[in-house]
């Protein structure tokens, strides 16, 4: 299944649908938690919280943590070294080390499980501006996929800004504002919870 996402997701205060390649609205992101606590929030369509994703402070790499009502799920950080490819790691809860390669510049790029694809991200698919593509593998759970190439992205961006103040010779230094964290309602059946992998 296809998903399409904005660029640069964290700088909208407005809430927006995710949609798949139908047109259908599937995912919401809540624009208010966005405004208010530099948080983001993804919900399912009758407006469930699924996921919470926070930039997780006092660490050496920029680093994202996505989680959802029972902790933390995954947590996405840049690979120390990649002399041929800009690389990233996303650590799983159940101790799965996922790896994001390609071209994270021009949104082309795979989530890979091992040598098995679980994601695909490429700007290709659709013709709309300022959008990419997320593309997840049968039997992957869709959430997590699309939050993990959220954290990508806004990482990215984060390392382009740094990149650019030092060569202008300004500060160093992540935009993020660490603000209060998201508390979750009360546990309902209905609620996706992200999975494991399988190999």
């Amino acid at each position: 299944m296809r998903y399409l996402v904005q660029e640069r997701i964290f700088s909208l205060r407005a809430d927006f649908w995710i949609e798949d390649e139908s047109g259908n609205r599937v995912f919401l992101v809540d624009g208010r938690a966005l405004s208010l606590r530099e948080t983001f929030e993804l919900k399912d369509a009758y407006g469930n919280l699924l996921i919470v994703i926070r930039k997780k402070i006092f660490s050496m790499r920029d680093t994202m943590e996505i989680e959802n009502p029972q902790g933390v799920v995954a947590t996405v950080r840049p690979a120390f070294f990649s002399p041929i490819h800009h690389r990233y790691e996303i650590d799983l809860f159940d101790g799965t080390r996922l790896e994001a390669v390609g071209s994270f510049a021009d949104k082309d790029w795979e989530l890979k499980d091992g040598h098995r694809v679980v994601g695909r991200i490429s700007r290709k698919w659709f013709r709309i501006r300022d959008t990419y593509g997320v593309e997840v593998a049968h039997g992957v759970d869709d959430a997590l996929i699309i939050a993990i190439a959220i954290c990508i992205d806004r990482i990215y961006e984060d390392e382009k800004r740094e990149r650019e103040h030092h060569d202008q010779g300004g500060f160093g230094g992540a935009a993020w504002m660490h603000a209060s964290w998201t508390d979750w309602p009360d546990g309902r059946s209905s609620r996706i919870r992200p999975q494991p992998f399988s190999s």
